[in-house]
């Protein structure tokens, strides 16, 4: 009788003057997640420090200095340390290069490591991309500084999880003046592969997606926008041709009414806010993100750094859990 094999996670304590620390330790205080999973904990003795004080528990962990060889002991946390920011300490509640510096280094960290196949996922806590773009990323958002170090050339997007119902989006972080310029039958299509792919694996035969307009009302026939008629339709109807089970567009206004009601496994929207505001009203505390199209699961929780509790130990975990139980199954799989 065979048995699946627990895979291995680095974890990430995400913006150190934000939440993250405290949610991170949190999280790694269940057994239930320490049993899940051969854990490997990236990120500055001081930040591991910070976290235990705050939820107020102490972590049992078999400490690793860079260059050392992972191991693993059964139910404990094998931490990998990283270098100390060099500017000190970062002071809590407020983006600066010192809490940058932390995230990108354990971010780069952990994206090497599962590059080279030592661990199978990444889970971790809430990031500032402030503060990360005061560190040095040149990139959009974290998710495209990964897909440069897994030299991964192919499309990818954030999947946001509510409960069952998924989304992705053809542009992610960028100016909102730039939007339209980036709407492109190719986008679009791109966005529905790879969410229609991701459920296909998550166990959905024939996942059924709607592609939200660009426009008020979906252009309402073309008077508010062209975009429906000239892109985003043309582009539903190809994929239909190639199989899948895509319609749309659909009226910004209204999909996620009908998705809430189970009419659709997933909705791909045009813009960032577009699909966000929608899914953090319909389940803040529990949403999940997903970076799709990388060689391995990665996945925090949909909430942010949260500046404003920052320190005050009474940060939730839910989502930063749904996180980690979406890239154990994965990982598993």
């Amino acid at each position: 009788m065979s048995t699946v094999q627990k895979p291995r996670l680095a974890v990430l304590f995400g913006d150190p003057a934000g939440v993250g620390p405290e949610m991170g330790a949190k999280l790694l205080a269940r057994a239930g997640n320490r049993e899940a999973a051969d854990i490997l904990l990236v990120a500055p003795a001081s930040v591991l420090a910070g976290g235990e004080m705050l939820a107020g528990i102490r972590l049992d962990v078999l400490r690793l200095q860079p260059g050392e060889p992972l191991r693993f002991e059964p139910g404990r946390i094998t931490h990998l340390v990283q270098p100390e920011p060099t500017g000190g300490a970062a002071p809590m509640g407020e983006c600066s290069e010192a809490a940058g510096q932390a995230a990108l280094q354990a971010l780069a960290t952990a994206t090497l490591l599962a590059r080279d196949g030592a661990v199978q996922g990444i889970v971790f806590a809430p990031l500032n991309k402030h503060s990360l773009r005061m560190a040095g990323m040149q990139e959009e958002d974290e998710l495209r500084f990964m897909q440069g170090l897994f030299d991964v050339r192919t499309f990818t997007c954030e999947f946001n999880i509510t409960g069952q119902l998924w989304t992705s989006r053809v542009t992610s972080h960028v100016p909102l003046k730039e939007v339209a310029a980036l709407i492109t039958e190719s986008a679009v299509a791109d966005a529905v592969h790879i969410i229609d792919a991701a459920l296909r694996r998550a166990g959905i035969a024939r996942p059924r997606i709607a592609v939200s307009g660009l426009n008020p009302h979906a252009g309402d026939g073309g008077s508010i926008g062209s975009e429906e008629i000239e892109i985003i339709a043309p582009a539903v109807e190809r994929l239909r041709r190639d199989g899948l089970e895509a319609s749309g567009p659909w009226s910004p206004d209204t999909v996620f009414i009908a998705a809430r009601r189970g009419d659709f496994d997933a909705v791909v929207s045009m813009y960032h806010d577009q699909g966000q505001i929608a899914m953090k009203l319909m389940g803040f505390e529990r949403g999940v993100t997903l970076h799709g199209g990388l060689p391995v699961p990665v996945a925090t929780s949909a909430s942010g750094s949260a500046f404003d509790i920052a320190g005050k130990g009474v940060a939730g975990i839910e989502g930063l859990q749904h996180a980690f139980d979406l890239c154990v199954r994965i990982a598993s799989a």
